[in-house]
């Protein structure tokens, strides 16, 4: 019976996925299906943890996020965990040998929203990004390569750096929101209430130095049951890069970009033919 209640744990890490990222979701769904399963949990893992400080403002966000460090330690511990999402992870970070290394660099930076409100330094920055976003690609690629430790060495860097990327597009597009209403400034040495045009640049070509060495490095490079899905998640946060470079950087915080229906099914349907092709 086990059994059943981790299959069902699994299901409600994937329903998490496409509830809170019909975008991501679709990425996955573009991954091969033995590893599709693995992938929905690290995100339902990563999803709360964010949810816990970035949304639950009327209840105790560091008791919760306590008690979600522990229940997940606990789980890890046990084998077991009657929170879905914490037993369908730690079955993951078993199956491929992440290191709590990872686990414990991505819980800080989430921590660290709980009461840090500005990144002042570039080791600052560099710091919370390593745990919010690289080591979520670093247990990506864990499951990509399957044990495969060359081939994990060979790519990690990349993966890294398309972590860094899609957090930093993320912090753009998100701008309004973090600090208006969660009041953090994660650039630093940026005033986001005079953001200029050469500030904006200068973040923009950052992260499209991190897009361009991942694609080369590192998405050219994946496993065939990965490289589809990936290579989709990488079009999508270009596109919204390409939207974001077009908005004026005084109106930037005024805008919310998105990418319609219609684009996803577009960027969909043209990378389906680039693999096809093995252009990619």
């Amino acid at each position: 019976m086990k059994e059943l209640f981790d299959n069902v744990s699994n299901k409600c890490s994937k329903i998490v996925t496409k509830s809170y990222s019909t975008s991501f979701s679709l990425a996955v769904n573009m991954l091969s299906p033995k590893i599709r399963v693995d992938i929905y949990n690290i995100y339902g893992f990563v999803r709360f943890a964010d949810e816990i400080v970035d949304t639950f403002h009327n209840y105790n966000k560091e008791e919760l996020m306590a008690h979600f460090e522990r229940d997940y330690y606990m789980a890890k511990e046990q084998g077991i965990s009657l929170n879905p999402i914490l037993n369908s992870f730690q079955q993951t970070v078993k199956r491929y040998n992440i290191p709590d290394e990872m686990v414990q660099a991505f819980l800080k930076s989430m921590k660290a929203d709980l009461h840090k409100t500005q990144y002042q330094t570039k080791a600052e920055y560099d710091e919370y990004i390593y745990g919010s976003a690289d080591v979520v690609g670093l247990m990506c690629l864990k499951v990509f390569v399957d044990g495969n430790e060359d081939q994990y060495e060979n790519l990690k860097d990349a993966a890294m750096r398309l972590g860094s990327a899609f957090q930093k597009v993320n912090f753009l597009r998100d701008l309004k929101d973090d600090y208006e209403v969660l009041n953090r400034s994660y650039f630093p040495n940026v005033d986001l209430g005079q953001l200029n045009a050469i500030s904006k640049q200068i973040i923009i070509d950052e992260i499209e130095a991190d897009f361009d060495y991942a694609y080369t490095n590192g998405i050219l490079k994946l496993p065939v049951e990965a490289k589809f899905g990936v290579y989709m998640a990488y079009r999508y946060y270009r596109r919204l890069l390409k939207k974001l470079k077009a908005v004026p950087s005084e109106k930037i915080m005024d805008t919310r970009i998105r990418i319609s229906d219609p684009m996803k099914i577009n960027l969909l349907a043209r990378s389906y033919v680039k693999y096809k092709l093995n252009i990619i």
